[in-house]
């Protein structure tokens, strides 16, 4: 009899795992992946809103918040810089190749490509923005530049 194919080793993975423990993720002085490097959350209500200082991602929560509301609060925050950082980038990419920058919205899906084109412009996955600004700069460049160009047509009612 011949041997037993080596299985991959993501079809190895145990299905039975736990869930992963939210407590130790979503808490004071864990650290979240952002724009390649590491922000600390720190909870503080002495600010109003959340915002980033020193490489510390602090977050208007009392110390006695919940997990799912630190969870709730830092990936609030990284959503909406996601969306300012991966405009902006689009608008440079856009100009870059001449065309003009179409509509950028976010995507939340569990799986999928960091970049799809949608019928209203493109889409990025959210956590894009824990990729370093050099791969986010890339992902963009290629998503705009796959975009089908746009051609001027002739307006048949405007020659007089």
């Amino acid at each position: 009899m011949g041997t037993k194919p080596k299985r991959p080793p993501q079809l190895a993975l145990r299905l039975d795992a736990e869930a992963p423990d939210l407590a130790a993720r979503w808490r004071e002085g864990a650290s979240l992946p952002y724009l390649g490097a590491s922000v600390t959350l720190r909870l503080d209500t002495g600010c109003k809103e959340a915002m980033l200082a020193d490489g510390e991602l602090h977050l208007p929560l009392p110390p006695e918040a919940t997990p799912r509301q630190i969870q709730d609060a830092a990936e609030s925050w990284l959503r909406t810089r996601a969306l300012r950082v991966i405009s902006a980038q689009v608008v440079m990419a856009a100009r870059h190749l001449g065309r003009e920058a179409p509509k950028v919205s976010l995507s939340f899906a569990a799986r999928g490509s960091w970049a799809q084109v949608d019928e209203r412009g493109l889409r990025f996955h959210w956590r894009l923005i824990e990729q370093a600004q050099e791969t986010i700069a890339q992902v963009v460049e290629r998503a705009v530049a796959g975009l089908p160009r746009v051609e001027a047509s002739l307006d048949l009612f405007a020659l007089a």
